[in-house]
This record gives C-alpha cells, structure tokens and sequence, in this order.
C-alpha cells in the first residue's frame, strides 16, 4: 500500500538536496572529467531549480549535503576503499573542504546550509540531524543523488529517525534508468513518494 505524503509546510517541512555537486555534475567537476557522467543526473539540475527556488520563496528551509573527501596526510584524499575500487581517477583537490567540487551546483543555490557527509548517509557522523530538529522539521522532501545510494540511505536514516520523509521520484537520479526505478519501488515500502509537479504544486499554493 503505497504511503501518502504528508502535507508540506513551511515552517517544518525541509526540502533536503543530496550531493548535487560540482564535482559530481557539472561538465568541469571530477566525475565527467573522469568519464562517469550520466545523462540522467545531467538533466537534473534543469528539473529541481524550479522546486528549489519555489520552497525559497515559500520559507522552506533548505539543506544541501555535501560529499566530502576529507584531506590525511599531505593533504591526501580519505577515500574509502570501495569508492577508489568503483571511480579511481579521484585525485587530490576533488570533493575537498571549501573547493569549488565540493560547492552546491549554482542552479540550486542559494540554500539556507549545507552539510558535509563522507559516506552514503548524510546523517552519518554529520551535524545533519542537529540541524533539522533546531529549525524544527519534522518532515524531509529529498532529492539528489544517487537514487540508491545516498538518496536511499538518507531517506532511511530519517525515517528511523521518526522523520516523515517523502522522497522525490524524479527529483533524484542514478546512472542507470533500471538501478533508479528498483530503488524508487524498495524505497517505497518504507517512505512516501511524490513527482516534483506534485510537489512543486504543493509549494506554490502555500500561503
């Protein structure tokens, strides 16, 4: 039985963007220089501006997360082996602090703050859940990428968190249409799920 949203607010409500970052998106960043862009996360940024810059107008607080490769020795990336073994062209200066790879693409910006994450989950050893019981949310929109890692793995973690938590079907991507659609229908079973239009709908009529 598919979850009904819940109704959007804009003094709980939280529209939460998952790593739409230079270096994962933009045709300069670290991932199309790499060779790993994928046309359905390209065409992301076009589709979630509208949303964006409508929950801005609104009030609607809104948390960008950013992946970060925190800098060791030497200022060495810590990559995790996993993430080396898929994308070995990361190098020194990718996803660093305060780079302009680790900045919100500017499509998406100006948000009201952003959260450094190094793994899948943005709650993950972050400040991400701090953040959203002070502005006093209760309920996470969620959209980035990708669908069925750090999309899935956020919406997770905020739903064990007692967070209402609805995620955007075609707010987030993956660079497969297949990987994107299976994680949509797992996810589903745990949180609800909207369209943008839906969503962006909603936003509008906010008073």
């Amino acid at each position: 039985m598919a979850r009904i949203p819940r109704k959007i607010s804009a003094k709980t409500t939280a529209l939460l963007i998952v790593d739409m970052q230079n270096d994962f998106v933009h045709d300069d960043g670290a991932y199309v220089r790499g060779g790993a862009r994928a046309p359905e996360v390209a065409a992301l940024p076009e589709r979630l501006a509208p949303l964006v810059q409508a929950a801005r107008a609104k009030g609607i607080f809104t948390v960008a997360t950013q992946f970060t490769l925190v800098p060791g020795r030497g200022g060495e990336p810590m990559i995790a082996d996993h993430l080396r073994e898929l994308r070995p062209f990361l190098r020194k200066g990718d996803f660093h602090p305060g780079s302009w790879g680790q900045q919100v693409l500017d499509a998406l910006s100006p948000v009201d703050t952003c959260v450094e994450k190094v793994a899948f989950s943005a709650f993950y050893q972050s400040r991400l859940e701090y953040v959203l019981k002070r502005a006093g949310i209760d309920h996470v929109l969620v959209c980035g990428i990708v669908t069925n890692g750090g999309v899935a793995s956020t919406a997770r973690d905020a739903h064990v968190r007692d967070l209402h938590v609805t995620v955007l079907s075609d707010g987030c991507a993956a660079p497969k249409p297949s990987t994107h659609e299976a994680a949509i229908a797992d996810l589903a079973n745990v949180v609800a799920i909207q369209s943008c239009a839906d969503a962006l709908t909603e936003i509008n009529a906010l008073a």
